[in-house]
């Protein structure tokens, strides 16, 4: 796999996660996917969870009941009526769990494993394009207060966003995509942990 050389390295460090404490419950690629294309929601999973983890990063206010609406996707109130309440409750409860997780559980919802690697690519570009969107509507990136270390992030992220991978055949591009995928997987984690944390003075990114 050849993609565009992205940021991996800020002043961070993040611990090695231990497992998740929301896995029970939690909504698969598929159920969702399954939802969405019922309600002819006219969005993928992958996309959908990104704008959604983008919008809860970026400090977005809209709550359980009201967080679809508040992305302002093209629906016209036909697809919120169509998708079960209980499934995008859930949805949300689930991203805000995972990322204020301090076993840092947090994973960007994509395809699973056995799915082909193309089509995993894809979301994750689908996923980060969606990321940036509800980061967007939050309003975080005109705050004037992001650090240098999260405007680098975002600007990775939006690399990544217009991203074509190509695919050698091989097990690096195994290996090349599961390393893109931590680094979103961090770059989220720190972003909410910037925007959330109590304020101060010069805060950045350690």
């Amino acid at each position: 796999m050849r993609q565009t050389a992205v940021a991996g390295c800020y002043n961070v460090r993040i611990p090695q996660r231990f497992g998740r404490t929301v896995s029970d419950t939690a909504i698969s690629y598929s159920e969702l996917g399954d939802a969405l294309a019922r309600a002819q929601a006219g969005i993928d999973a992958s996309d959908l969870h990104g704008s959604l983890t983008g919008y809860l990063c970026g400090g977005g206010s809209a709550d359980a009941r009201h967080w679809f609406d508040a992305l302002e996707f093209d629906h016209g109130g036909d697809t919120t009526a169509a998708l079960p309440a209980e499934l995008l409750e859930q949805l949300y409860r689930q991203c805000t769990a995972w990322l204020s997780d301090p076993e840092l559980g947090f994973e960007p919802l994509l395809p699973a494993a056995e799915t082909p690697i193309d089509v995993r690519a894809d979301a994750l570009v689908e996923w980060c394009r969606g990321f940036l969107g509800g980061f967007g509507l939050a309003g975080a990136g005109h705050r004037g207060s992001l650090s240098r270390d999260a405007e680098e992030i975002l600007a990775d992220f939006g690399t990544i966003a217009a991203t074509h991978f190509e695919y050698a055949g091989n097990e690096d591009d195994e290996a090349a995509l599961a390393e893109v995928i931590e680094f979103i997987r961090v770059g989220a984690l720190l972003l909410h942990a910037e925007l959330h944390a109590a304020p101060r003075s010069g805060a950045t990114l350690h």
